[in-house]
């Protein structure tokens, strides 16, 4: 493990992953200030004159911009430390790659999450009882987001990104097909611990700052930062909560989340 732990110590972030990631927040911040993220939010999407599949494509082009503001940087440890493995002539090729199969599996799950949606959407219009209620839809959501803070298959994601040496040892390979394969990997990972946040952030709505802001926090957090283990099971009580709150009084549900 030494031999990958040593030259991450030297190692720099590349400069143009700083620049993207502040790109992406650029983005972000000129959407919201603009309006223009609420015509990208899943509910007018889903709900405006686009076919399907356009809907769907600047869905998952917002997506991505926000996973590139968001989850990025968390895993700024991870990319930093293949960067230092990868031969320097081949440098800036394998960490696109990494990048491009890591960002393609949250376009897998956001092109998901938006057509979950689309479908909920069907059911809420066809189900009186139900779009009478809209509320629930969103503290369920939450419930579900709080409750998977507590799994397994969260604690079992989280230590393998917070050891990003002990998964380079186990995968890593050297050419620009298999830096592709070990970003999917690690974005795999990724996902597993970070899912049911993003399908929160996803609920709230592309460039909602607040909310990036403050999820980006705690998941960063939970895979850096010196206390992230406690962390989690905090955030899960405090989800929890919340989601009885809306459930027992929907005035606790916040209007971003009221569209789900």
């Amino acid at each position: 493990m030494t031999t990958i732990q040593a030259p991450a110590r030297r190692a720099r972030l590349p400069a143009a992953v700083g620049v993207g990631i502040a790109a992406c927040w650029a983005a972000a911040i000129a959407a919201e200030t603009t309006g223009a993220s609420t015509r990208l939010h899943h509910d007018s999407l889903v709900h405006g004159s686009l076919p399907f599949a356009a809907a769907l494509l600047i869905s998952v082009v917002g997506w991505q911009v926000m996973i590139g503001a968001m989850m990025l940087p968390s895993s700024v440890p991870m990319i930093r430390l293949f960067a230092a493995t990868a031969p320097k002539e081949q440098r800036a090729s394998a960490v696109s790659a990494f990048i491009g199969g890591y960002l393609l599996v949250w376009a897998g799950f956001g092109a998901a999450a938006f057509a979950l949606d689309a479908g909920i959407h069907r059911v809420v219009r066809g189900a009186p009882w139900l779009d009478q209620r809209p509320w629930l839809v969103g503290g369920v959501t939450l419930a579900l987001a709080g409750a998977f803070q507590f799994s397994a298959v969260k604690d079992r994601c989280l230590d393998l990104c917070r050891h990003p040496a002990a998964y380079l040892l186990r995968h890593y390979r050297r050419g620009t097909a298999e830096a592709f394969r070990m970003g999917q990997g690690h974005g795999l990972f990724c996902l597993g611990c970070c899912w049911a946040l993003m399908l929160v952030m996803f609920a709230a709505g592309l460039s909602n700052l607040l909310w990036m802001a403050g999820l980006a926090a705690v998941m960063a957090y939970e895979k850096v930062g010196r206390r992230g283990r406690q962390l989690s099971p905090v955030v899960g009580v405090a989800l929890l909560a919340w989601a009885g709150l809306v459930l027992a009084h929907p005035a606790w549900l916040p209007r971003t989340l009221a569209a789900v």
